[in-house]
């Protein structure tokens, strides 16, 4: 009982630096770089993302037996989009301001490459306990990372945090961090943190190449970057 318990608890907390998906796997660059302009953006689409991620792995992991080979990818998408209308439907209901904020990208969720490798890699092969920890220490990691990177780049670029003016930098704001190339290199920045901090080298190169749920996302028609 103790192995299992210290098993289930290594699956929830790989995700948060050792297996990171954004800054070490570097999955869900999309969103990352996209709504992160402000802190309580990063929040919002990193627990969308985490109910999302929860949701799709109870399920595929419950009918992983029953699910033939052919067809799972397509099973998975219907899974997956099922959750993502779901919260969709309660973002624009009670939290509008925000539903618009991450536009497009809450759609998106469908097609990102951390909920497909997680259904592919881990939840069509474990029980659903083991899923379930899986998906949330992923998705806590999500979130910290859009966190981190949303109050780095609305501090210094909007000299703001959560609706609170910071000063001496609300007059003085560097308006480069909340455009595109603020965002690359804010996450440049956090991922050699991050990595050091793991011990891990970063890749040489980066994209599709060294993931191993490449085949599984090009096939789904993934964000994979």
């Amino acid at each position: 009982m103790a192995e299992n318990k210290t098993s289930l608890g290594q699956e929830i907390t790989k995700g948060i630096i050792k297996e990171n998906p954004t800054l070490v796997m570097l999955l869900g660059m999309c969103p990352t770089l996209a709504v992160t302009t402000q802190a309580k953006n990063g929040i919002g689409m990193g627990l969308a993302t985490t109910f999302v991620l929860l949701g799709s792995n109870i399920v595929i992991s419950a009918l992983r037996k029953v699910i033939p080979d052919k067809v799972r990818i397509p099973a998975f998408i219907v899974v997956i989009a099922s959750f993502v209308t779901l919260i969709g439907f309660i973002l624009e209901g009670f939290l509008p301001e925000l539903y618009d904020s991450l536009g497009i990208y809450l759609t998106l969720i469908t097609v990102n490459c951390i909920i497909f490798g997680r259904a592919e890699m881990f939840a069509s092969k474990n029980g659903v306990l083991a899923s379930a920890c899986d998906a949330i220490g992923m998705g806590i990691g999500f979130t910290i990372a859009l966190f981190l990177m949303g109050s780095v780049r609305e501090i210094i670029g909007s000299g703001q945090w959560m609706g609170l003016n910071i000063p001496v930098i609300h007059d003085n704001p560097m308006l480069l961090f909340i455009m595109p190339a603020g965002g690359f290199f804010t996450l440049g920045m956090i991922i050699a943190i991050v990595n050091k901090l793991a011990a891990k080298k970063p890749p040489k190169e980066l994209g599709c190449s060294g993931c191993p749920n490449a085949e599984a996302c090009a096939k789904a028609g993934g964000d994979c970057q």
